[in-house]
């Protein structure tokens, strides 16, 4: 992944201990290093990443700004203790489990992904700037890698096809984060959105022309609801990115 700006590897909360300190001696009362984070996250939830600072932290806290610095040393820290903190929600199957198809597991952790980047919008840039090695991130992968080696793809393919579908699904999910908070500052529902946004297409000649070329693939994909259409277009992908281990696994 790439790393923060101005900042080395060696820098991540998680090496060097930092991650573990519990505050320092002398540190102020009420605060702890999870309820921080936890507050951290929901303010990101609620104000996006381009808002979030030690000072609005310190007053949704009712504390100061500089006592959040008994428990990290820098904003980045933060910010890289709430992206792993948002890996814990995710329901992580047993990959040993052979009662399991692999299949199915790797269609529930895709599906799992999409949801955590569609709940918390900021995670995706946070995602590729940080090493994202904190605990919850590390069990995540580790379950994935071990649900797709279940698969019988040779060694040297595994990571390519850990790649292939939660780049994907990174991708799908940022793109959707990023149009429901869009819909949200506008007040609209998803579907009135839609409608309208398509309503003011068919006004201008060059992008009309366009979306009346695809105007039969959008009605064949069906869905009464734009939650429908994209739900159809996620597992349809899904499903093709499954098949596509298949066959390399048959191919041998």
């Amino acid at each position: 992944m790439a790393k923060a700006a101005g900042r080395s590897a060696r820098d991540s909360v998680w090496l060097e201990g930092r991650a573990r300190r519990g505050g320092r001696s002398g540190q102020p009362s009420g605060l702890d290093r999870e309820r921080i984070t936890a507050a951290s996250v929901r303010l990101l939830d609620a104000e996006g990443l381009a808002k979030f600072s030690m000072r609005r932290l310190a007053a949704e806290l009712n504390v100061t700004a500089m006592s959040l610095y008994w428990y990290v040393d820098t904003k980045d820290d933060l910010l890289e203790l709430a992206l792993d903190a948002t890996y814990a929600e995710l329901r992580l199957p047993d990959p040993e489990n052979a009662d399991e198809d692999w299949r199915e597991q790797l269609r529930a952790l895709a599906t799992a992904y999409r949801g955590l980047l569609i709940r918390h919008p900021w995670l995706s840039p946070l995602a590729g700037r940080f090493l994202n090695i904190g605990p919850n991130s590390l069990a995540f992968s580790r379950v994935v890698q071990r649900v797709v080696r279940r698969a019988g793809l040779p060694a040297h393919g595994v990571t390519g096809a850990i790649s292939a579908v939660f780049q994907f699904v990174y991708g799908f999910g940022t793109i959707e984060g990023h149009f429901r908070t869009r819909i949200a500052d506008t007040g609209l529902s998803a579907d009135e959105y839609f409608e309208q946004a398509m309503s003011l297409v068919d006004e201008v000649p060059g992008t009309a022309d366009v979306m009346r070329e695809s105007k039969d693939l959008m009605a064949a994909r069906g869905g009464d609801t734009v939650a429908e259409m994209l739900d159809r277009d996620f597992t349809f992908a899904l499903d093709l990115l499954v098949a596509g281990i298949e066959a390399m696994v048959t191919r041998g």
